[in-house]
């Protein structure tokens, strides 16, 4: 498509995301990598919340959570999620839809290694979306959990990344007198090629 230019030009639409992302991460005063993560639970009923966006692979986004929570339990049923990132300073937002898998592996493992003490820590001590009885409780959970493992714990056995790889990716910039630029890129499954539209704005 000719059309495309400047910030939208090329075929891959994960390079145009690094570099969206790239380019907010000057701008952005806090979390350029969150998005609004959306889900459905079993009546179909719609879920959303801020999650961070942690890489942005060859063909997928990845984040980190617990396996136990609401927001992985309800992908897991389900095999597909959506989010969208919005960046004020940018005037810009993306959206995805697609189809979702665990990873448990080495990326997994290298990413809870890099986060600090304390996160690590508290991964164990919450069961994430479960009922609370006090703060109290919580934080004698944490240091149940530094007592046992000291400053060097494992990655949690329900704890991981979850990839989304999309079948569609909207990138949308804003226009004067909301005549904005849209453009999006679908694909019938994870392994299609990407067929590319402007959409009306």
């Amino acid at each position: 498509m000719s059309e495309r230019t400047g910030i939208f030009a090329g075929d891959d639409p994960f390079e145009i995301a690094r570099n969206w992302l790239a380019e907010a991460e000057k701008t952005e005063v806090n979390d350029p990598n969150a998005i609004a993560l959306s889900t459905v639970d079993a009546d179909g009923l719609p879920n959303a919340r801020m999650v961070l966006l942690k890489d942005i692979e060859a063909d997928a986004f990845v984040f980190y959570t617990n396996y136990t929570s609401q927001k992985a339990t309800e992908i897991e049923a389900a095999g597909k999620a959506a989010f969208v990132m919005h960046w004020k300073s940018q005037r810009r937002q993306i959206r995805v839809r697609g189809l979702t898998e665990k990873e448990e592996g080495p990326a997994a493992d290298s990413y809870f290694e890099s986060r600090s003490l304390k996160s690590r820590l508290g991964a164990w001590a919450s069961d994430q979306s479960s009922p609370l009885n006090s703060r109290a409780e919580l934080m004698a959970k944490v240091a149940h959990m530094t007592t046992k493992f000291g400053t060097n714990p494992p990655r949690p056995p329900f704890w991981g990344g979850i990839r989304i790889r999309p079948v569609e990716i909207e990138f949308w910039a804003d226009g004067a007198f909301r005549l904005h630029d849209r453009f999006v890129w679908r694909r019938k499954s994870a392994a299609s090629d990407w067929n590319i539209e402007r959409l009306s704005p």
